[in-house]
C-alpha cells in the first residue's frame, strides 16, 4: 500500500516559558484531570514551521496586502487581508491561502495547506502545568529618568505640583509592579500530517479556484505540468524544483522552534522524540504517557522505540525524561532524512496509476 499521508509526533520539553505573550499564556481546563494544561496554537505552530521553512531557503515569506476603506467623513476603517495566492512562495504552496474580494466581485481563491498540523500541548495533564509569578520593571537606579503625569486634560504637571501630589505617599515613579505572570513547563507534544496528493499539486477546478488564469499561464511557462489526481486535474511542482523544497520542509518540520517567546522566558523548547509513520492510530501510540498503578496522580512519559509501521527517533535530551535504549546524538538528522526519502519516494505526476 502505498503511503500517501506521513504524520510526524514530535516530543517537546519547555522550562518556564511563554508560548504567546499576548494575552499571557494560554491553557486549557482538563476535566478528568483537574488542571489547566498549556498550549500553543496550531496557527503559532504553522507559522514557525514556515518560518523554519523560509529560513532553510534563505527566501524572504510572500508578502501580504492589506486593505483599507475610508469612509465620507474620513475615518479609516480595517478592510480585508490578502495572500498572494502565488504557489512559487513556498510558504504559499504549503500554508495554502484564502482570497475573499468584498462585494463578491471577483472569484474566491482559496487552497488548502497540504499540511495538517495541531497545537503543541502537553503530553499528559499530569506532565504539564503552569506556575505564576511577579515580576517588576525597576529603573529606580537610574537618575536620568523622565517622569511625566498628566492631568484629567492631559496637561502635564509641574515638579511643584508632582511634589505636592506625592507628599505623604510611599510610592516609586521608576517602578512598575507585573503581577501574575503565568510561565508553562513540562513534556509537550505535537502533531504534523503531510497531504502528499496535494504537497506539491494546485488544482485547476474551475468551479472551485486555486489560482487565476494569469498565474496558471505562468506556473505552465515555467515548467508546471498538468497531471489528474483523485482531486481532479492538477498542475505539479517540476521535479528539480521538489527536491529542493523537500529538504527544506523535512527540515522545517523537525527543526521548528517556537520564536515569540518574551527574551526574559527564553526556553530551548529541545526535541526528546521524534516519530514518523503512515498510521495516524499508530503514530498516537508511539509516544505517549501512562499513569502509574502504585500512585493515581502521577504519569510516565513512554516512547516505543520498536513499534511494527513507525520509526522513532531519541535525542540525547530525550533520555533525560524518558526511559530509552537508542537515544542518538544524530536522531534528528536520521528523522529529516527519513522525511526526505518518504517525500521523495512519492510519484506525484502519477498518483493515479500509482494508486492502482
Amino acid at each position: 500500500m502505498i503511503m500517501s499521508t506521513i504524520y510526524v509526533r514530535t516530543l517537546k520539553r519547555a522550562e518556564h516559558t511563554v508560548f504567546c505573550v499576548a494575552e499571557g499564556q494560554k491553557s486549557y481546563y482538563d476535566p478528568q484531570f483537574n488542571r489547566r494544561v498549556p498550549y500553543s496554537s496550531g496557527q503559532q505552530v504553522k507559522r514557525s514551521i514556515l518560518n523554519a521553512l523560509s529560513k532553510a531557503l534563505n527566501e524572504v515569506p510572500s508578502p501580504t496586502t492589506f486593505l483599507f476603506d475610508v469612509d465620507k467623513d474620513g475615518v479609516m476603517k480595517e478592510g480585508e487581508v490578502y495572500a498572494t495566492c502565488d504557489p512559487t512562495y513556498s510558504d504559499q504552496l504549503f500554508g495554502g491561502w484564502m482570497k475573499a474580494a468584498k462585494g463578491g466581485r471577483d472569484r474566491t481563491l482559496k487552497r488548502r495547506s497540504p499540511l495538517s498540523i495541531s497545537a503543541m500541548r502537553g503530553l499528559h495533564p499530569l506532565l504539564s502545568g503552569i506556575d505564576s509569578e511577579n515580576i517588576s520593571f525597576d529603573r529606580s537606579d537610574r537618575s536620568n529618568n523622565e517622569v511625566i503625569i498628566r492631568n484629567q486634560k492631559g496637561e502635564e504637571l509641574t515638579e511643584e505640583q508632582i511634589t505636592e501630589l506625592l507628599e505623604g505617599k510611599d510610592r516609586s515613579l521608576s517602578r512598575k509592579w507585573i503581577p501574575d505572570n503565568r510561565r508553562a513547563t513540562g513534556l509537550f507534544v505535537q502533531d504534523i500530517a503531510i497531504d502528499l496528493r496535494r504537497l506539491f499539486c494546485v488544482s485547476l477546478n474551475k468551479l472551485e479556484p486555486e489560482i487565476t488564469e494569469e498565474t496558471e499561464a505562468r506556473l505552465r511557462e515555467a515548467g508546471w505540468t498538468e497531471t489528474e489526481t483523485v482531486f481532479g486535474e492538477c498542475l505539479v511542482v517540476p521535479k528539480k524544483e521538489r527536491e529542493r523544497l523537500i529538504k527544506a520542509l523535512a527540515h522545517a518540520v523537525i527543526n521548528w522552534a517556537i520564536t515569540s517567546n518574551q527574551a526574559r522566558t527564553f526556553s530551548l523548547m529541545e526535541t526528546l522524540a521524534v516519530s514518523i509513520s503512515g498510521n495516524a492510530n499508530k503514530i498516537a501510540g508511539s509516544i505517549r504517557a501512562k499513569l502509574k498503578e502504585e500512585d493515581e496522580n502521577k504519569a510516565e512519559p513512554i516512547v516505543e522505540e520498536e513499534m511494527d509501521g513507525v520509526e522513532t527517533y531519541v535525542t540525547l535530551a530525550g533520555n533525560g525524561y524518558v526511559r530509552t535504549k537508542k537515544e542518538s546524538g544524530g536522531a534528528l538528522d536520521q528523522a529529516e532524512q527519513a522525511l526526505i526519502d518518504k517525500m521523495g519516494k512519492f510519484d506525484y505526476e502519477n498518483q493515479m496509476a500509482s494508486a492502482s
